[in-house]
């Protein structure tokens, strides 16, 4: 890979450089959205367009990259996706619900982000952490480099809710549901809790994000925060599609040369009307 000035890194990397930013200052989220959440029938089929855009679930601005797709079905074992494709504004892709109960759709991401000095200009890189020694020069100066560990889910069901793929794998930032996040109703409270590498996310701030803002003058979103065994509670306000939000830093994780490590986790939900 060759250097990149940041003019050249910026558009390519847009995901990465979203994924590193605090969760209140991000002006692009990234998203998945399902056609539906909870299906019936004999192997239904469902759609899910992918996203990173300003406004959730509007696609303006770019696609989300499905290098990183998994899906889990109730029993445990991977999905395929079908009729994958990426196009400029979204990706898009199949899927067939042949077994009963909750399946989990994750996008998820690790790298690292490096920046430097050569010849007094600033250059960025994203890679792999293996390719980092490769890729920036040896008389690069000011070297900082961050891991960056994503995860965007979503959950649907077909028939009756199973709760088999919330077993978290104890890497980065993970949502435990303790309400099945396919049978939320407005105006009842529903809880959560939030696991960093396994274990309680404490004292972290989760911002709740209602979908359709291009329909309100105001974003609309809220924030709670975590308990010390990571466990938090929202009360829906209304009906509709909504974006669960968290990210932390931690630096005695991080894998050197990496010394700073930051995940995020994103999420997004359906509430039905009471």
């Amino acid at each position: 890979m060759k250097n990149l000035s940041l003019k050249k890194w910026l558009p390519l990397s847009m995901l990465a450089v979203t994924a590193l930013l605090p969760l209140e200052a991000q002006a692009h989220r990234q998203w998945l959205l399902p056609s539906a959440t909870v299906l019936a029938g004999n192997d239904p089929w469902m759609t899910v367009d992918a996203a990173v855009s300003n406004d959730l679930f509007d696609f303006e601005n770019f696609p989300l990259k499905l290098d990183g797709l998994q899906i889990t079905a109730p029993d445990g074992s991977a999905v395929q996706a079908e009729g994958a494709s990426t196009g400029h504004l979204r990706s898009v892709f199949d899927l067939q619900l042949k077994q009963q109960g909750t399946y989990k759709i994750a996008v998820t991401t690790t790298a690292v982000m490096a920046s430097y000095k050569l010849n007094g200009e600033n250059k960025r890189w994203r890679g792999d952490v293996q390719a980092l020694a490769k890729e920036i020069p040896a008389d690069a100066t000011d070297l900082k480099v961050t891991q960056m560990d994503a995860r965007i889910e979503t959950f649907v069901t077909r028939g009756k809710p199973t709760t088999s793929v919330f077993k978290p794998s104890g890497k980065g930032l993970e949502l435990a549901p303790i309400t099945h996040p396919d049978d939320l109703v407005a105006g009842t409270p529903a809880s959560f809790r939030l696991l960093f590498d396994g274990k309680a996310a404490a004292n972290l701030k989760v911002t709740i994000i209602p979908g359709g803002k291009r329909f309100r003058d105001q974003v609309g979103d809220f924030v709670v925060n975590t308990d010390a065994d990571g466990k938090f509670s929202v009360k829906w306000p209304n009906a509709g599609l909504y974006y669960i939000g968290a990210e932390t830093t931690d630096n005695a994780s991080a894998t050197k040369p990496a010394t700073e490590r930051r995940a995020n986790y994103g999420a997004t939900v359906e509430v039905a009307p009471q």
